[in-house]
């Protein structure tokens, strides 16, 4: 997803290398490019995945995944967890997800994305896949030498997630005896749609109704590799260039080996996924609201207009205020609630609700705090290349993503009420 345009400018100016109440210097420095910071080629394919050799040290083009990001050493083992075996260890909490978001998103969204989009595609192997499974798939995504994505958006069910129609069709000719489910197999038919490291990933996280009819509770999720017979993908051209494609399944083998939980309980995965990272979401956009709070600062300390400082006009001095304010709150409500999951665990009482809290809170401040931002720089912010054009484009995605804000609206009523 990287872009021709720099994810940092000149014009942020004097904004300080450590942020205030975090205590450490942003991961990648300000101008610095990211592929150059965190390393070079990703390596060999895993087994299972044709070798497509290895990447260039230079930026991808847009929309595809910045494999440099991913590479050893470029941080997809702290969003994925440290371990595998039997039972998956505890790993890197949602709190240290949500620092670590934020403190990327604050210098190199890039980088920031790469991070949490392969954290999102493994966390449901780590947390619900078999021992095999973790053993086969997780080292790869640690080591950097694997992408992976989290397949649950379809053209027709995107909010509402529960009606997805990608069907799993039970298929006689099953490999042999599974774990969970005899020796049935199932067939894959259908598309799904805005799916961020598609159609590049190494294996997918694939959410299909397994039981017609009987919504959320007949969804089972599925590893599949992606040199399965049959799957197909296709990139899309977004507002900002992330890395995200459509998928097509035509009639895709996958077995009782595959499933990730339990045959019908898919949407749980899916669920406890996503209200793991939804904080974290809010993590990215307090990065961005926060890059875009230091530059307006040390734009407005040194323009000047009006026979003096922007910083010294009441209007302008209010409006930072405003911005600075709002970002902290929802920085604490990410880190509330992140606190909360580490505490409490997944399925306790109101972590749902704080999670949508988080997100929503975080994402629409954010959205508040780069327009803010842009208008008080005035046109400069508007030319290809200025920090805030990049964050403009960049911070409108997280108000969609992973439960777009009526989501979370819906979600937070629905506890509230009961």
């Amino acid at each position: 997803m990287f872009d021709d345009a720099p994810a940092v400018d000149s014009d942020r100016g004097s904004a300080p290398s450590v942020r205030p109440g975090r205590g450490s210097a942003p991961v990648v420095g300000p101008g610095q490019d990211p592929a150059a910071a965190v390393g070079s080629d990703r390596g060999s394919a895993p087994a299972g995945r044709p070798d497509r050799g290895s990447a260039p040290n230079v930026a991808p083009g847009p929309g595809q995944v910045p494999a440099p990001a991913v590479r050893p050493g470029g941080g997809s083992g702290p969003a994925v967890g440290p371990s595998h075996g039997a039972t998956p260890a505890r790993g890197t909490g949602a709190l240290d997800l949500c620092l670590m978001r934020e403190s990327l998103a604050y210098a190199c969204t890039e980088a920031e994305t790469a991070l949490a989009l392969q954290g999102l595609g493994a966390y449901p192997v780590h947390a619900h896949g078999t021992a095999a499974q973790r053993e086969r798939w997780l080292p790869p995504v640690r080591a950097g030498r694997a992408i992976v994505a989290f397949a649950l958006s379809e053209p027709g069910a995107g909010s509402d997630a529960a009606a997805l129609s990608l069907t799993a069709t039970p298929d006689g000719s099953g490999s042999g005896p599974g774990t969970r489910s005899g020796s049935q197999g199932w067939r894959l038919t259908g598309e799904k749609c805005w799916i961020s490291n598609a159609p590049e990933a190494d294996f997918y996280t694939v959410f299909a109704r397994t039981s017609p009819g009987t919504g959320a509770r007949g969804v089972t999720a599925f590893l599949v590799p992606a040199d399965r017979a049959g799957l197909t993908g296709t990139r899309l051209d977004m507002l900002s260039p992330h890395p995200i494609g459509a998928l097509v399944f035509d009639g895709v083998r996958v077995g009782p080996e595959d499933v990730l939980g339990e045959v019908d309980r898919g949407f749980r995965v899916a669920m406890t996924t996503l209200n793991r990272f939804r904080p974290s979401v809010g993590a990215f956009a307090v990065g961005m609201a926060a890059a875009a709070l230091d530059a307006t600062l040390a734009y407005t300390a040194e323009r000047e207009a009006f026979g003096g400082k922007l910083k010294d006009l009441q209007s302008v001095a209010h409006q930072v205020a405003e911005m600075a304010t709002r970002t902290e709150a929802a920085r604490l409500m990410v880190y509330a609630a992140a606190s909360a999951y580490d505490r409490e665990g997944a399925g306790a009482p109101g972590i749902a609700r704080r999670a949508a809290m988080a997100k929503l809170l975080a994402t629409e401040n954010a959205q508040y705090v780069v327009d803010a931002a842009v208008q008080l720089h005035g046109a400069r912010a508007l030319q290809r290349g200025h920090l805030l054009e990049h964050l403009y484009r960049e911070v409108r995605a997280p108000r969609v993503y992973e439960g777009a804000s009526e989501v979370q609206r819906t979600i937070i009523a629905k506890e509230l009420y009961g």
